[in-house]
């Protein structure tokens, strides 16, 4: 490796490390606030918190790689741009291709390991994280419920005075309201003197075990004069049960994932194999609807051939069949007729939708699969995007670089976005729309690699400026002094 060689691959290493240890700690806040309801106030230890953060970790390399390429691009070719270092190089023979050969082979080589990441350590994260979520009430169940305050857990609120114990599950000074049917109205309320939670990692059943307590339900007599005496049942107990669903405690918001279901979690082989699956069931229940709705309205799948002499012989149907029937039959013939068109009608719609969802599933599925290369092409799409336009800009440090630099990928991401987000509705391929964003910046890339490398600015503005002034001086000539003279 020559001296150059070197001194581009360290300077462009230097400054690419920099900037993703900066955007990945920004990004990792992002996360932290996205889900700062998940762990603020439930007395989650140290250990917990930094679990939760590294299996949300590797979800955040597909936004910040192909930024980091970018701005790092930017930022070291402007450097040498704006210090004159590449008008040396070019001085000397040594043209933009050639200065970025050894970062191109660097590149390729981060290709690999991002589609490599994406494809083992992503959905592996992926799968501990969603799973961490679900069963971290297990883990700590006493996390939901905060000292000194009632806390809302399923069809309970709970207020214990002081918890204590290795993982809090020992409560002192339990207060309970259950909720009833009836909105607003607490029918219910158990006060115990201390109590204790329970929990399985293998049952998603929390048992809270109350001790020396009263039970309070308020009873609605069936006379309404009787009600303003407000009679309620009192009773004591020394134990009493109460089974709390861990769903409750902990419940997820899906509408806060970034990748709805277990696409994510899966890699390309297994994709492969689950959308094979999801396509053969597709087809499957289309076939047997198909076949069930046409024995329905009376198609048969084959039909005999008809023999003309048996038909001569039967006599002809009149034009008009219900004129064969009676009016009371009429209106019980037409009550049955409209009946079955609207049970099937409603039996197709219903399918319809089923249908629909099925295909999304398999079009999130196939989106998913095409992300895994995407990540990978976006390195080597950002990188020939920035690496001409800081040649061309001949800016280097942390201003007109990060704003190019910003531009430039919130358009990719939006475009992204939108591309997925269309192809799982249907309306267009998940091909298309996973690779839109890298088909529509191609061009982009390919414009500025063929202007820096022939020494053009961003914009040829003299192919703008020359026409007009030409048109402009024609004018001129045409209505000048001399010419009327003439």
């Amino acid at each position: 490796m020559k001296i150059l060689d070197k001194y581009l691959l360290k300077t462009f290493l230097i400054t690419f490390t920099t900037v993703f240890v900066i955007l990945f700690f920004i990004f990792i806040l992002q996360t932290v606030w996205l889900f700062i309801a998940e762990l603020a106030g439930k007395d989650l230890d140290f250990i917990l918190v930094i679990k939760f953060l590294l299996f949300s970790m590797p979800r955040i390399i597909p936004l910040v790689l192909p930024l980091s390429v970018l701005l790092a691009s930017i930022m070291s070719f402007g450097n040498l741009a704006e210090n004159y270092e590449f008008a040396a190089m070019k001085s000397s023979g040594i043209s933009l291709q050639r200065a970025m050969r050894v970062l191109i082979v660097f590149i390729f080589v981060l290709s690999i390991v991002a589609f490599w990441f994406a494809n083992n350590v992503i959905p592996y994260a992926e799968y501990k994280f969603v799973n961490f979520r679900k069963n971290i009430a297990q883990a700590k169940p006493a996390m939901a419920i905060a000292e000194g305050q009632f806390n809302d857990v399923g069809t309970y609120n709970i207020k214990v005075n002081k918890k204590s114990g290795e993982n809090g599950n020992t409560l002192t000074g339990v207060t309970i309201h259950e909720k009833s049917n009836n909105i607003g109205e607490n029918k219910t309320v158990i006060k115990a003197k201390d109590g204790e939670l329970i929990s399985n990692e293998n049952s998603s059943i929390l048992k809270l075990v109350l001790n020396n307590g009263y039970y309070y339900q308020d009873v609605t007599p069936k006379k309404y004069e009787d009600r303003a005496k407000l009679p309620f049942i009192k009773a004591a107990f020394k134990k009493h049960i109460i089974n709390i669903d861990l769903s409750e405690l902990n419940k997820v918001d899906d509408s806060k994932e970034s990748i709805a279901g277990t696409n994510a979690m899966l890699n390309v082989n297994e994709l492969r194999y689950t959308l094979d699956s999801l396509s053969k069931n597709l087809d499957n229940e289309i076939i047997s609807f198909s076949e069930n709705i046409n024995q329905r309205v009376g198609i048969r799948k084959s039909i005999a051939p008809i023999n003309v002499d048996k038909a001569k012989k039967k006599k002809a149907l009149p034009n008009d069949l219900l004129s064969l029937y009676t009016n009371k039959q009429k209106s019980d013939i037409l009550k049955m007729a409209s009946s079955n068109v609207s049970s099937n009608i409603y039996s197709i719609e219903s399918t319809q939708k089923d249908l629909k969802d099925k295909q999304r599933e398999i079009n999130k599925h196939l989106t998913a699969l095409y992300e895994k290369f995407v990540i990978a092409f976006a390195c080597f799409l950002m990188f020939f995007i920035g690496a001409p336009l800081g040649a061309i800009i001949r800016k280097g440090g942390l201003g007109l670089p990060i704003v190019f630099a910003v531009l430039i990928f919130i358009s990719f991401h939006f475009i992204n976005t939108f591309g997925k987000r269309l192809s799982q509705e249907g309306g267009m391929s998940p091909f298309m729309g996973s690779w839109m964003s890298s088909f529509i910046l191609l061009p982009l890339a390919v414009l500025l690699t063929y202007r820096a490398t022939n020494d053009n600015g961003l914009i040829n503005f003299d192919a703008i400026t020359t026409p007009i002034s030409q048109l402009f001086q024609k004018i001129a000539e045409r209505f000048s002094p001399a010419q009327n003279k003439q």
